[in-house]
């Protein structure tokens, strides 16, 4: 316990509540430190400064774990709204400036990062450079807000109904893929149902489930769960599987098209290839959206609606 006599509320520095903040919503000092710019060791010393101040314990902390006190958590439900109000504010005057400035944070399946996000990316540090972007590339269901990223990326069916989404790049196609030397061995599958005998390479979700691969023809749809010798979690090295022979891959058409162009993989079932509406970059609706995701979102506007040259 401590039991320094606390200082008057105004005298606390806001960086320091900041601070307690991040650690508290995240959960996690080496997080919050990579977040901050800071050392995981300066922040723990901030925040045990802050305790002194207080003369409350406002973090349990463990070798594996931090989570709020009582009066932590009763601290950040009142702290949180008001931050938000302030970086709210700031931005705001960030609209001001002829460009944008400050850390544009998205998170994304590595899928979309390396098949629509690079050249955007680009495009827009070039267009604001005095902007940054933070792309945290992750397969899992991400909770935004509660990590501190501006805006995500997903499929359009998985986004939560209080999010605004904005689409990003062209539809995306998937195929089922094998090389050569397997389809000589196997055989040529007519119907999606074959393969359900067949080795496969099937796709694992960072939470332990299993893709069901999904096709479509006419009006026909299904979904299968597929067995074989291998589960991988990177479409990369699934097209490198799938090239040395170890099983049907299911997988987006863009990764599979160098190796079927080189004779390396045989498109399998393409009658049955499905197309989805493609990735879409969400955030949480609020106000006073940040400066930088605006000029972002405008900039995927632009594109999707280029302006038509004057009769």
């Amino acid at each position: 316990l401590f039991f320094a006599p606390a200082l008057p509320m105004e005298r606390i520095p806001l960086d320091d509540l900041t601070a307690f903040a991040t650690v508290a919503r995240l959960r996690s000092f080496r997080q919050a430190a990579r977040d901050l710019e800071v050392s995981p060791s300066a922040l723990s010393h901030t925040l045990r400064q802050l305790e002194e101040r207080l003369g409350l314990r406002l973090l349990h902390r463990t070798t594996r774990s931090v989570t709020p006190t009582e009066a932590g958590a009763r601290l950040l439900d009142r702290l949180l709204p008001a931050l938000g109000e302030i970086a709210g504010a700031l931005d705001e005057v960030n609209t001001f400036r002829d460009s944008p400035v400050g850390t544009l944070r998205i998170n994304a399946p590595r899928a979309a990062a390396a098949l629509v996000l690079g050249p955007l990316v680009n495009r827009f540090l070039q267009r604001h450079p005095g902007m940054r972007v933070e792309l945290v590339c992750d397969d899992g269901f991400v909770d935004i807000v509660k990590a501190g990223f501006d805006a995500g990326v997903r499929f359009s069916e998985t986004l939560q109904q209080d999010m605004v989404a904005v689409p990003l790049g062209p539809e995306q196609q998937f195929q089922v893929v094998a090389s050569p030397a397997l389809v000589a061995r196997w055989g040529t599958p007519t119907h999606p149902r074959d393969l359900l005998g067949l080795p496969c390479i099937r796709v694992r979700f960072p939470s332990g489930a299993y893709y069901r691969w999904e096709f479509n023809r006419g009006a026909e749809t299904l979904a299968l769960d597929v067995d074989g010798p291998l589960a991988l979690d990177d479409m990369p090295l699934i097209i490198q599987a799938a090239c040395a022979g170890l099983g049907f891959a299911y997988t987006y058409a863009p990764y599979a098209a160098p190796a079927i162009a080189q004779g390396l993989l045989l498109p399998v079932l393409p009658d049955w290839s499905p197309m989805s509406p493609g990735f879409q970059l969400y955030y949480p609706s609020r106000r006073h959206p940040p400066a930088g995701l605006r000029a972002f979102v405008e900039m995927l506007r632009e594109g999707a609606n280029p302006p038509q040259p004057a009769p």
